[in-house]
């Protein structure tokens, strides 16, 4: 008996069916049998599948002597299913890769539960892919199983079939079966949901939810969206048949009221002609299935009246949305208008000589190199007055104790950016206010460059796309120093960036605390044993793939093959932390204590000093960490198409800071065999500590404080002489 029976509909779908059915007989758990039903489909979809069927056993087509329709062919398909639990997934959708492993190891940790919920992504025709926006009801429903009186809010989710697993025996036992109909998921949905004594969910994406350029069936103007109507009816029999629920009758009915008009509202729903007697059924079904006592209020009480009452309610509701964008579009012109006047007005003021404006990662908090020399300044110079751009109040409320903050586009900033003598930066400053003479601008970077940036991207479409050259440049222009690690970095940024800046060899200071070492407890605070072994995964993001994630090994997996006594910590790019990366498994294998997900952590020098080894592909991270004199390991699996699609500085797979791998199977025996801590991985190691660790000797913040800030002289940084601990070298600017 397999764990899984896939139940694939098809019809009219040939031009997705080949790789629904690929993403499907390629994942990596194969105990599943896929029940595919050519539902009469008049085009290529039965040669299709007969095709994958002669390849492969694990397929069975069934051809429909005539069509069905989506419902009942999803019905025709149940009765060959062997499976525990069915998988109704609709044939232009796809299973994201370990999809099935992840669903089966969530059945066997929740004891098989009545109904599996996993999340989704919808996939547009043009490329972009967006999260499911109610994720955090998945993420916030525990590891245990609930019904659905017990947290009600799973039933806020998208009330479709494809987005759960449900226990063969289960169905069987209630004897749920689809309708036919448009709408043939509403009666099915409910029913299960209200029904099920245990559910359980997978905060993990596992479908790619297909959006056409035309959408689905359901976006079609006719009028079968009057199916609706039959199709609540079904439910509403279903609860009146069970005296256990009826207390969700209340729920259905607003739920019912809520879909119907949402259908009517849609302008490319219903024909025009019809929506007049849309209006009037739904409002005969809405007063014949109230439950007695049952409060109406919101957008559902106009159902308690009239065709032109609910016109006339719209057409107040638009004038009412208009009125308020307009009065919105003028407020906010006057308060621009009162913030340029009032920064205007600060122009005129001296510059106050102490104080200083700080911002990092798009004004993210108290970050980075910025930090550092904040850090720096406060212990070196007090006097200085440092005050950080933060993007908006809830940075603010994540700011440490006691840090003088603006939030950005306010008037305070205006101010202090009118008035200040120095500005400290690791990304270019938006484009006003002007930089007024007598300012100094520090620009930090965000580490070593193996990529191209700046003027370099030029030529390189894929990469810059959405990415204004010249206007960055135009905002460099404003820099007066541009710090520097090594003198690769000097060489690159002065090719990146053709401005009028000075090359200022300081170091970085958030590379300070690395190699001075400092306190750790990120350890302590996820709970990694003192003993273990802990390996940080730090991939970067990909220019050739929309939205930048590729997923390039499997996490589970290489936890799994490092063994015991180790540890893997995962932090993925800063600018993939809000996508869909972290739902792809991330997340699930962090909260099921497989893996540690640090890509939150605020400061990444406590993951990397609590790391005993990186793994990473292109991350510029590897500059910073080599600072530790740790084992790195590169994997570089895509290094030609990573470098065709955004160019790369130096080739990291003859100048590496460890042992390259181009495959799982290596990464993996490198772990196992213990060459990642060898005598070729410390000697790759130091040639690449010596020529890219040159500058950082535990004192750029210093330098940059004394130097830059306070006009002083410039500390020397301890240059790295092969054989020698250290020497002392003087500075020397380009």
């Amino acid at each position: 008996m397999p764990r899984f029976s896939l139940i694939v509909p098809c019809f009219k779908v040939q031009g997705f069916l080949r790789e629904c059915l690929d993403s499907v007989l390629r994942q990596s758990f194969g105990d599943f049998e896929l029940i595919a039903v050519d539902d009469c489909s008049p085009d290529g979809c039965g040669a299709i599948l007969d095709e994958y069927a002669e390849r492969d056993p694990r397929v069975k087509v069934l051809h429909l002597p005539e069509n069905v329709g989506l419902g009942r062919a999803r019905n025709a398909g149940m009765p060959e299913a062997t499976g525990d639990y069915l998988f109704f997934l609709d044939s232009d959708d796809t299973l994201t890769p370990g999809a099935l492993r992840a669903v089966a190891d969530r059945l066997a940790e929740a004891d098989e539960p009545d109904v599996l919920v996993f999340d989704y992504a919808r996939t547009h025709w043009w490329g972009g892919t967006r999260r499911n926006a109610l994720a955090q009801v998945l993420a916030e429903a525990g590891a245990g199983t609930f019904t659905a009186a017990g947290y009600p809010r799973i039933l806020d989710l998208l009330m479709v079939v494809w987005n759960k697993v449900y226990r063969r025996e289960f169905v069987a036992e209630h004897g749920f079966a689809f309708p036919p109909g448009y709408y043939e998921d509403t009666p099915w949905t409910f029913p299960v949901m209200l029904s099920a004594r245990r559910i359980a969910v997978l905060d993990r994406i596992c479908l790619n939810y297909r959006q056409r350029r035309q959408g689905n069936i359901l976006s079609t103007t006719s009028r079968k969206h009057f199916d609706i109507h039959d199709q609540y009816e079904r439910a509403f029999a279903f609860v009146a048949e069970r005296p256990e629920l009826a207390h969700w009758r209340p729920y259905l009915h607003r739920k019912m009221g809520e879909h119907c008009l949402d259908i009517l509202g849609k302008p490319d729903r219903l024909p025009a002609a019809d929506k007049a007697e849309f209006f009037r059924r739904t409002a005969e079904m809405f007063r014949r299935h109230r439950p007695q006592g049952a409060p109406v209020d919101g957008e559902v009480a106009a159902l308690t009246g009239s065709w032109a009452g609910y016109l006339l309610r719209r057409q107040a509701a638009r004038a009412g949305r208009e009125a308020a964008r307009r009065a919105d579009r003028m407020r906010r012109t006057a308060a621009a208008r009162a913030r340029a006047g009032w920064a205007g007005l600060h122009a005129y003021r001296p510059l106050d000589e102490n104080l200083v404006v700080y911002s990092a990662s798009s004004h993210r908090g108290v970050l980075g190199d910025p930090a550092a020399v904040y850090a720096a300044a406060r212990e070196i110079a007090p006097w200085l007055r440092g005050v950080w751009v933060v993007r908006d109040a809830e940075t603010a409320a994540r700011l440490p104790p006691g840090v003088e903050h603006v939030i950005v586009g306010s008037r305070r900033h205006l101010e202090v950016a009118a008035r200040a003598k120095f500005f400290v930066n690791d990304v270019n400053w938006p484009g006003t206010p002007a930089k007024r003479p007598g300012s100094v601008h520090i620009h930090t970077h965000q580490g070593t460059p193996l990529k191209y940036l700046g003027a370099d991207l030029l030529d390189k479409p894929g990469a810059r796309l959405g990415f204004d050259v010249p206007r960055m440049l135009r905002r460099a222009d404003r820099w007066d120093y541009s710090l520097v690690a090594n003198r690769h970095s000097e060489l690159v940024w002065e090719r990146a960036y053709p401005c009028h800046f000075t090359s200022v060899r300081t170091g970085s200071p958030r590379n300070d605390v690395l190699v001075n070492g400092g306190p750790c407890d990120f350890r302590e605070r996820h709970g990694i044993p003192a003993d273990h072994t802990v390996v940080l995964y730090a991939p970067t993001r990909r220019d050739y793939r929309r939205g930048g994630h590729v997923d390039r090994i499997d996490l589970a997996r290489f936890a799994a093959d490092l063994g015991e006594g180790r540890t893997l910590v995962v932090r993925l790019h800063p600018s993939l932390a809000g996508g869909p990366a972290r739902g792809l498994g991330l997340a699930e294998l962090a909260r099921r204590g497989i893996v540690v997900d640090a890509t939150d952590e605020p400061r990444p020098a406590d993951v990397l000093l609590a790391a005993d080894a990186l793994v990473t592909d292109y991350s510029s991270i590897m500059f910073d960490y080599a600072n530790l004199d740790r084992p790195v390991v590169v994997h570089a699996d895509d290094w030609p198409s990573f470098t065709a699609s955004r160019g790369a500085y130096l080739d990291i797979t003859a100048e590496p800071p460890g042992h390259v791998v181009r495959s799982y199977r290596e990464l993996s025996w490198v772990f196992a065999s213990g060459a990642w801590r060898d005598e070729e991985s410390a000697r790759l190691r130091a040639d690449f500590r010596e020529r890219f660790c040159e500058f950082d000797d535990g004192r750029a913040a210093e330098r940059v404080v004394r130097a830059l800030l306070l006009g002083g002289a410039m500390p020397g940084p301890a240059i790295r002489v092969p054989g020698q601990a250290s020497a002392p070298d003087a500075l020397t600017s380009a």
